[in-house]
């Protein structure tokens, strides 16, 4: 909805608060009328959309607009997607050099199903982490990694025994990281009506370190592996209008400050729009395809081209160990072809078409999202560039995303920054396809680190700029959580 700015603010913040009103009006229409649907919001992902039988395949379908001469490509991308690596050296040389050191051996087995991934159900070795990761960084020790910070070429500072995230599994003749430990605190939280939800709030460590003690001001952040549908259509979204919305001095009053990350494009070699990653920490898909192979994998692409993965120097078994890279791809692992074909198969996954959108119970719901203040954050619609790739260009679609850093309060911190988000930021998560996590995915845990089970919960877990909001959640009656939550559940 459209933000107000009040009659004590000075002219220029008043100047500002206008032309930031007109713009957001402008890329953003806000609607005011609650009995039906709007037009082709039963369509999220514009004409890219399909309309499939739901089942755990839901998130795993390409474009409907995708030509029939590019669906090889998407094929083909899919098998690399799912494939599965093997260590070196092997005698099938187009599936060698996984790790030395690695989080999964594919891409599916975090991105479950192309859906969402999960914490583990207990602490090793009763289960493993296997669609969750934990980042690794250190405050700047030296001025040389103050000035990286500075640059802007570097968003953290890694952790030197252990590198930028946890490797928990290693191929044979090498030790694992470490393990991923978790125990949560539950708390019970009173809502209007008599309801209550309690909250496990996680406190993580890391076991069986076989490197060695890690740093002591070690900052950890533990991530879930997010839905890869509509990626795509994210990134067809113009800087223009996501930046429309920014607002980091809070220069109109309305307690929300929406901040654009700025990060590193490898390729263009110069800071661009962040938009992909809980903290939008990548530029785009591309590179976060190519950083998830390096980091999650240890597959050496044209991109990120260390053939060691994140091993750092004091890991010599890992230095040393033999790789998968050939002269025929420049010595990586995966071939520029290759990570090509990920990336067209990752932008194309596609959108189901929502059945409830026009249900009055659902339209009821969607009234109280907006009135709670729920969408000045998860801003509904945009129309897609024009200049963007052929099956993503011009659409009308329906992410429930600013792509901006907000302050989401003490609660949910995870006091780690990474370039211009702050340890208490992080990006609006979109919500389409959020109400078929279940079917596709058998669980409901939501948020960076599926520390929600339900929605409610993730809901009650906000704080910070979204306080006002969650504030009016909590003092709604039963029946009003109750059209909320299947509002939701219709995305």
């Amino acid at each position: 909805m459209m933000k107000k700015t009040t009659l004590l603010a000075p002219l220029w913040g008043i100047i500002f608060s206008l032309v930031h009103s007109i713009s957001y009006a402008l890329v953003h229409p806000a609607t005011q009328v609650f009995s039906q649907a709007e037009p082709s919001e039963s369509m999220p992902g514009g004409s890219a959309t399909v309309n499939k039988k739901r089942n755990t395949n839901s998130f795993s379908h390409s474009s409907a607009n995708l030509e029939f001469s590019r669906k090889m490509s998407f094929s083909l991308g899919n098998a690399l997607f799912r494939k599965v690596w093997i260590a070196s050296p092997a005698s099938t040389l187009a599936s060698d050099g996984l790790g030395p050191l690695f989080n999964a051996p594919s891409c599916q087995r975090c991105h479950i199903k192309d859906g969402r991934g999960h914490p583990p159900r207990a602490n090793f070795p009763q289960d493993n982490a296997i669609s969750m990761v934990m980042r690794l960084s250190i405050p700047p020790q030296t001025k040389l990694q103050r000035e990286a910070l500075k640059s802007g070429r570097v968003g953290v500072i890694k952790e030197p025994t252990y590198g930028g995230q946890l490797q928990d599994l290693a191929v044979t003749g090498n030790l694992s990281e470490g393990k991923i430990h978790i125990t949560y605190d539950e708390r019970e939280i009173y809502l209007k009506g008599g309801d209550k939800v309690s909250l496990r709030h996680p406190t993580y460590t890391i076991s069986h370190q076989n490197y060695g003690p890690i740093h002591p001001n070690t900052m950890m952040s533990a991530r879930i592996a997010p839905p890869m549908i509509g990626v795509g259509l994210l990134e067809a979204i113009s800087a223009k209008d996501t930046l429309s919305l920014a607002d980091p001095e809070d220069q109109n009053n309305d307690g929300i400050s929406g901040k654009a990350n700025q990060v590193w494009d490898l390729i263009k070699q110069k800071s661009s729009l962040g938009r992909f990653g809980w903290k939008a920490g990548q530029p785009n898909v591309l590179q976060q395809n190519a950083d998830a192979f390096s980091g999650d994998l240890g597959i050496a692409s044209p991109i990120f081209n260390s053939l060691s993965g994140d091993c750092t120097q004091a890991q010599t078994t890992c230095i040393n160990a033999p790789h998968g890279g050939s002269v025929e791809h420049d010595n990586a692992e995966i071939s520029n072809e290759g990570l090509k074909l990920v990336n067209f198969y990752s932008r194309n996954l596609a959108l189901q078409k929502r059945e409830e959108a026009n249900n009055p119970v659902v339209l009821a719901g969607k009234a109280l999202f907006y009135q709670s203040g729920c969408a000045d954050c998860h801003q509904p619609s945009y129309t897609t560039s024009e200049k963007a790739n052929v099956e993503q260009a011009g659409q009308r679609i329906w992410p429930y995303t600013d792509l901006l850093l907000h302050n989401m309060g003490r609660n949910l911190a995870d006091h780690r920054p990474e370039f211009l988000a702050t340890g208490y930021e992080w990006r609006t998560p979109p919500l389409w396809g959020i109400g078929l996590t279940q079917t596709v995915n058998k669980h409901t845990f939501f948020l960076h680190d599926g520390r929600a089970r339900n929605l409610l919960e993730a809901i009650i877990w906000h704080g910070g700029e979204a306080q006002k909001a969650q504030q009016k959640v909590v003092n709604m009656t039963p029946e009003e959580r109750h059209l909320l939550i299947q509002f939701l559940e219709s995305l």
